[in-house]
């Protein structure tokens, strides 16, 4: 069974071969120029289209009918995989919303850079995660004082 971390990242990298050309952002030009704001703007464009495809598929499937298994065990495990699918989706969704706002990042010139710090998140970082909004040390930083507040 595919997990909803591997088909979030499957839907990213069919979008990457989808925008497909030989340019990928380097670390060697200047940080958020306007080629790397294109690259992730067509990036995050068509994760959202696809995200969006699969949705419908979803949706599609819901309408055709209820599950009509015959034997207890397999209507189980249908309802049981419809579960694991609309979780699926739902995270999805929530994915929809934070493509928008790195795409409303990039049109105000904020994309790229820590909502805590102001620093360059960096071009590796974007590129395994278009989404990310602080760096890697402000999101440790983060999941640290999230942790401690979780144990109290």
């Amino acid at each position: 069974m595919v997990t909803v971390l591997s088909d979030d990242i499957d839907i990213l990298a069919k979008a990457r071969r989808a925008i497909g050309g030989d340019y990928l952002p380097g670390e060697d030009e200047d940080y958020m120029s306007q080629s790397q704001q294109d690259y992730f703007r067509r990036l995050l464009s068509e994760w959202k289209k696809l995200i969006l495809s699969a949705s419908a598929g979803t949706l599609q499937s819901l309408q055709d009918g209820p599950i009509r298994e015959a034997d207890l065990n397999d209507r189980a495990s249908s309802e049981t995989d419809w579960g694991i699918e609309l979780r699926t989706r739902d995270r999805q969704r929530k994915l929809i919303a934070k493509i928008d706002s790195a795409l409303r990042r990039i049109e105000e010139g904020e994309y790229g850079y820590c909502e805590v710090t102001g620093d360059p998140i960096g071009i590796r970082r974007l590129i395994a995660r278009p989404i990310a909004t602080m760096t890697v040390e402000a999101q440790e930083a983060h999941e640290r004082r999230e942790k401690v507040s979780r144990d109290d």
